[in-house]
């Protein structure tokens, strides 16, 4: 009977230790941005994840109508850029992407006017990008940020940023809102991927 038991608690263990594994590496390890897909940012231009520069990327989802967990991460955002820009590696070697989940309503002038609201996005290193629905569901998809319309225009998504080395590959990811995004924790680790 203990021989049983060991042999139960030793496969748990393996059990417990492979689904760590896949939730905190190996899933996270296939996070990247689909080479062929082009969005529109919020000055109307064409991005295209094709042609992206080696630099480390934060990467934030939102909806601009949202009214918690979205704007308050943005917030955050902008006094990490404030930060960055003065470690004078905001934009030459660091770049913040936000991508609308809502790109139906989120038009190119909804987002210039978020970005213009936190004063973001009106200088090179920042850019709020719009894409197809379809679109915009796979480049979620990629990174497993998951969000549906909770049928009163909310929506209900994932609490998540995500933080890209040079190579595009995710190597942190953050939480979002005041208490799970934490801007200082997220400057060390940008600037630890920077030196």
């Amino acid at each position: 009977m203990k021989k049983l038991y060991v042999i139960f608690c030793t496969l748990l263990v393996i059990g417990i230790s492979t689904g760590i594994y896949y939730f905190s590496e190996y899933r996270q390890s296939k996070m990247e941005f689909p080479k062929e897909m082009v969005m529109t940012t919020h000055t109307g231009s064409t991005f295209s994840f094709e042609e992206l520069a080696p630099k480390v990327r934060l990467l934030e989802f939102i909806y601009t109508a949202c009214p918690d967990i979205c704007p308050t991460t943005t917030f955050q955002m902008k006094k990490l850029q404030t930060q960055l820009t003065a470690a004078k590696v905001f934009d030459t070697q660091v770049e913040f992407l936000t991508v609308t989940i809502d790109p139906t309503v989120d038009t190119e002038q909804t987002l210039n006017d978020y970005a213009a609201n936190f004063d973001a996005g009106q200088t090179a290193g920042w850019e709020f990008l719009r894409g197809s629905v379809k679109d915009t569901q796979k480049l979620a998809d990629q990174f497993n940020f998951q969000y549906r319309e909770s049928g009163n225009g909310d929506f209900v998504h994932t609490s998540a940023t995500y933080l890209l080395d040079k190579n595009n590959r995710v190597i942190k990811v953050f939480g979002m809102g005041e208490d799970s995004f934490d801007k200082d924790k997220v400057y060390a680790r940008i600037m630890k991927e920077v030196k």
